[in-house]
């Protein structure tokens, strides 16, 4: 290795082709590709799901399993061709030169092994480091991932730290043989949007601090935008665009990319005036790529007998640093004309209240040890939760993992019974009857969405007879005939062909489970809508889409729609009030627009400002939360939010260590339960701003 000029791409990948081989046939699932990383650069691969970002990353670590095989191209990393290279050279170069982080930080960790003997075991096994010295280095990098309490940490099983802590030690284990390049699989996806915050900023200082070159997979183009210097934007196994991070962002020259962009939901974007447009059509299948341009049958600029004809080349962008374009006309096309496909769409008027609930609390009774023994303990799931949503609005409910969102939705679907307070649902108090007792009419009016489509759909029945199984249950039609002209409706609704009804989920994507699960919660005539994460499991092109569509059944049948999230940018976008939860209480609560300026509650202040934003324009205040969410089981005293807040010192007399804080109501609706003062409310700035270009 010493023969490598530093001033060389430390990872160059050029012409690469991948195919997966089945018995039926092969499957090329990334197609003449292309990138370089220099040293000391952070490169981001974007796309949607299937376009080949993990095969390549996967490629790299020549990792593909028995039916991937490399069939052309090339892996340069450090002037070595990863390709042509033996297994016992890539052991060594795995794992100490190149390492990896995977999207799921259980599935890196051995669950039988305490977290200290898994960090020493790397510069042990890959450098021959003694074990007192392997042990040093484990302490002082799981300091330098900002684990609060090193040799605690070190002495834990996996099981025992929270999913963030998780992620912060398979970095660390990453980072004890000080590797060259370090390759992120969507690392953050199943992370709070605080702990990804911390997560982003330590692995952005541990690069600059280590000098490591990174190739961070995301399709959150916002996170690629606070982490890379570099972007590379893949579709269907081929890059079609690439350049320097700012540049692509505010000088695209793809229209896939521009498509991208106006998929997600970038401050100004409005339901109502500025919806947003999703990209038309599908993904195509590995096996039945079109012609000529890949997204040829999806684009706004398509010409027939130009832009399928033959495989387009990439080609540079003159006047750019390495900026290149995989499309015919990116000279021809006005790239900052507006959209045309943006109509904007009547505002329904809210109506009447549909649901009230009233110092509800939900708590749980646990033993005290792990085999039943002990003293028992209470967990404080929900804390006098009140508010009301009424027909025809989209009320958000935000905040981190183990807040309470989910315990409140299952307390109103009835898969849990309140322990305190009311539930008033149509004038019927349901707050202690379990769904087994609800009549068939309460059950249908109140409807989920899950955050998972693949789990709720049977796969052993068509899409058809799931519905007509949901309208059996609802006794909504007065025969089979009857039953099925509701089921084509309800595709209807949904925007499903027809001819859909015959599939089973294995032949849909994951977009169009969502819409079938969406199809199935108003099979009953739904009139409250329990949507918990619907659209987090989606690509964000896909996102657009369910969302949207969620939107106009909204307007056209007045559903009521409790929106449970942590992705606030879709909230600031879909919903017309907001309620912040933390550790079972509201915090605060109040329009979007309210609850997205300032004056904030303290912990509201802390989202917003680690929401990853895709707009260069936008300048965020960076509030890194400390600490996790402490236990329900044993909350702090006082203030619930008083362990982690940056305000404290504002309130005299230290009673936010000892007293629950009021709500203070600051007019037109807007509540906040907190001590500070309004003076100090008021002195509050924005944490996003829109800098002037």
């Amino acid at each position: 290795m010493t023969d490598w000029d530093p001033s060389k791409p430390i990872l160059e990948i050029e012409n690469l082709s991948i195919s997966f081989f089945t018995r039926l046939r092969e499957i090329p699932a990334v197609m003449d590709f292309s990138c370089s990383v220099m040293a000391g650069e952070a490169m981001g691969l974007v796309g949607e799901s299937g376009c080949g970002k993990s095969t390549v990353a996967l490629a790299v670590m020549r990792d593909l399993g028995r039916n991937g095989r490399i069939v052309g191209g090339s892996i340069r990393f450090k002037g070595r061709d990863l390709t042509r290279m033996s297994e016992a050279d890539l052991r060594h170069i795995r794992g100490s030169e190149i390492a990896m982080i995977y999207q799921e930080p259980m599935a890196s960790l051995n669950p039988a092994m305490k977290i200290g003997a898994q960090l020493a075991e790397v510069p042990m096994i890959h450098q021959g480091m003694a074990k007192a010295e392997a042990w040093k280095l484990a302490r002082q990098i799981v300091a330098d991932v900002r684990l609060p309490d090193p040799d605690r940490v070190l002495g834990a099983y996996p099981h025992q730290l929270s999913g963030g802590q998780q992620q912060r030690i398979v970095i660390a284990m990453a980072l004890m043989a000080k590797p060259a390049l370090l390759i992120l699989d969507e690392p953050t996806t199943a992370l709070d949007v605080t702990v990804e915050a911390g997560i982003v900023d330590l692995v952005k200082d541990l690069g600059e601090k280590y000098g490591t070159s990174m190739l961070f997979i995301s399709h959150n183009l916002g996170l690629v935008l606070d982490v890379c210097d570099r972007l590379c934007v893949m579709y269907s196994g081929e890059a079609v665009e690439t350049g320097n991070v700012e540049e692509v962002f505010t000088k695209m020259r793809h229209p896939y990319t521009q498509a991208l962009f106006r998929s997600i939901p970038l401050p100004g974007a409005d339901k109502n005036d500025r919806p947003l447009i999703s990209i038309p059509g599908n993904f195509p299948l590995p096996h039945e790529r079109p012609k000529g341009c890949n997204f040829g049958p999806r684009c706004d600029y398509f010409e027939a007998g130009r832009c399928d004809a033959a495989d387009v080349p990439m080609e540079a962008v003159p006047d750019a640093h390495r900026h290149e374009s995989r499309c015919l006309k990116w000279r021809e096309v006005d790239w900052k004309a507006p959209p045309k496909a943006q109509v904007a769409k009547a505002k329904r008027p809210v109506g009447k209240v549909v649901l009230k609930m009233e110092d509800l609390k939900k708590y749980y009774s646990v033993s005290g040890s792990a085999f039943g023994g002990g003293t028992k303990k209470v967990v404080k799931a929900n804390e006098t939760l009140s508010f009301e949503a009424r027909e025809g609005e989209t009320l958000a409910i935000v905040g981190e993992s183990g807040c309470g969102k989910s315990t409140f939705a299952k307390v109103l679907m009835g898969l849990e019974t309140a322990t305190a307070g009311s539930i008033m649902l149509f004038d019927e108090n349901v707050q202690s009857t379990p769904i087994q007792k609800r009549n068939t009419d309460t059950v249908s009016q109140v409807q989920m969405v899950f955050q998972n489509p693949f789990d709720t759909l049977n796969p052993s029945m068509s899409v058809g007879r799931q519905i007509i199984r949901a309208l059996e249950v609802f006794q909504r039609g007065d025969s089979d005939a009857d039953r099925e002209r509701i089921m084509l409706e309800l595709l209807d609704l949904v925007k499903l062909p027809r001819a859909f009804a015959e599939r089973m989920p294995r032949q849909l994507s994951g977009g169009q489970k969502q819409r079938v699960g969406i199809a199935r919660a108003f099979a009953g005539g739904a009139k409250v809508v329990v949507a918990d994460e619907p659209v987090s499991a989606l690509d964000v092109s896909v996102q657009a889409a369910v969302t949207d569509l969620l939107m106009d059944i909204q307007r056209e049948n007045g559903t009521t729609l409790l929106f449970i999230s942590h992705d606030l940018s879709i909230v600031r976008y879909i919903s017309d009030r907001v309620m912040v939860m933390y550790l079972g209480h509201v915090v605060e609560m109040g329009t979007t627009e309210q609850v997205f300026s300032p004056p904030y509650h303290p912990y509201t202040e802390a989202l917003l400002s680690a929401v990853p934003i895709a707009d260069p324009h936008v300048v965020r205040k960076r509030i890194v939360l400390e600490g996790e969410i402490p236990s329900a089981m044993n909350p702090p005293p006082g203030c619930p939010f008083q362990t982690r807040c940056r305000w404290k010192s504002q309130v005299p007399g230290g009673i936010c260590d000892t007293e629950m804080p009021p709500v203070v109501d600051l007019g037109d609706g807007h509540q906040i339960k907190c001590h500070l003062g309004r003076d100090v409310l008021k002195q509050m700035e924005p944490v996003i701003k829109i800098a002037a270009e």
